[in-house]
């Protein structure tokens, strides 16, 4: 098993996150975020493999593991959040970073890259995870994803709260969630994640950053279209070099969620990874590997 030691790191916010930070502090910096239901040990591969060339920095997030874990709903909110990565960065000293993302990660990096473009973030690379101009559109009009993202719903409905204090996340994933291939994951790998399931308030604090945002996730039954008074987020176009790595398998995020890209995005570098799942860094980490080396050197 690779090892990766963490620190605590307090943030100017007061939110406390442990963090692995490897590698040289004067080499360039990569933040790597993880996504649901995981840590920081999705990028383990990564990290192992990036961290002679790079400074190679790696929290948990807030309301994961031992990280904080504030009460309000609220404070998962996506601003929030990626308030967070950029107050990490100014706690360690990386005046400039590559953002790094997976999953929510993903959707936590995007939000840093469009915001932080070139005076903050220099590059962003990012494994499936839905651009955001994308994204709720397909829920309204895709039906592949607007069914493979039917467990959100779930995760928001207070109903289920009982299920979570009775048997911590797990009783919820193996109900709601489609995607989660289990005997994809080394063993002792999965027993960490076990282990972090069945804490009660990092549960809750998980589903939280499902229950703060704004995303509108349809049942199966609204209509397949578009809804006459969605306004469209108004985000500016991406101009920092970009990799987007995506595993075409991905049963919770279907390849449609590339269709536009590049025309978001400039320069863009899509690698697209055949028979691999969601959880694309460990499940496939050499071609993962391969397509950050070929991005950061170039």
């Amino acid at each position: 098993m690779i090892a990766l030691e963490q620190r605590r790191v307090t943030l100017a916010n007061g939110i406390e996150l442990d963090v692995v930070d490897e590698g040289p502090r004067d080499a360039p910096a990569l933040i790597f975020l993880h996504g649901f239901p995981e840590n920081h040990r999705t990028w383990r591969h990564q990290i192992d493999h990036l961290k002679d060339r790079y400074r190679c920095i790696a929290p948990d997030q807030r309301g994961y593991r031992g990280s904080s874990k504030p009460d309000a709903v609220e404070d998962y909110a996506p601003d929030k959040l990626i308030a967070d990565v950029f107050l990490l960065a100014d706690a360690l000293g990386a005046e400039t970073f590559t953002i790094v993302g997976h999953d929510w990660g993903g959707a936590i990096a995007w939000g840093v890259a469009l915001g932080g473009q070139h005076a903050r973030v220099t590059r962003a690379i990012i494994a499936n995870a839905p651009h955001p101009a994308i994204f709720q559109r397909l829920l309204y009009t895709n039906r592949v994803q607007r069914e493979a993202s039917q467990y959100i719903r779930a995760f928001r409905n207070r109903a289920n709260d009982p299920l979570i204090e009775e048997q911590g996340l797990r009783g919820i994933l193996e109900r709601d969630v489609k995607w989660d291939r289990p005997d994809a994951m080394d063993a002792a790998e999965r027993a960490i994640l076990d282990a972090d399931w069945q804490d009660r308030e990092a549960a809750f604090a998980m589903l939280n950053w499902y229950r703060a945002t704004n995303m509108d996730v349809p049942d199966m039954d609204a209509p397949f279209e578009v809804p006459a008074d969605y306004t469209p987020p108004d985000l500016p176009r991406l101009t920092i070099p970009t990799l987007v790595i995506w595993a075409l398998d991905d049963l919770a995020l279907p390849p449609e969620n590339l269709e536009g890209l590049d025309r978001l995005i400039d320069p863009l570098t899509l690698v697209h990874i055949p028979d691999c799942g969601h959880f694309v860094p460990w499940e496939a980490p050499d071609e993962v590997n391969a397509a950050m080396d070929q991005f950061l050197q170039s």
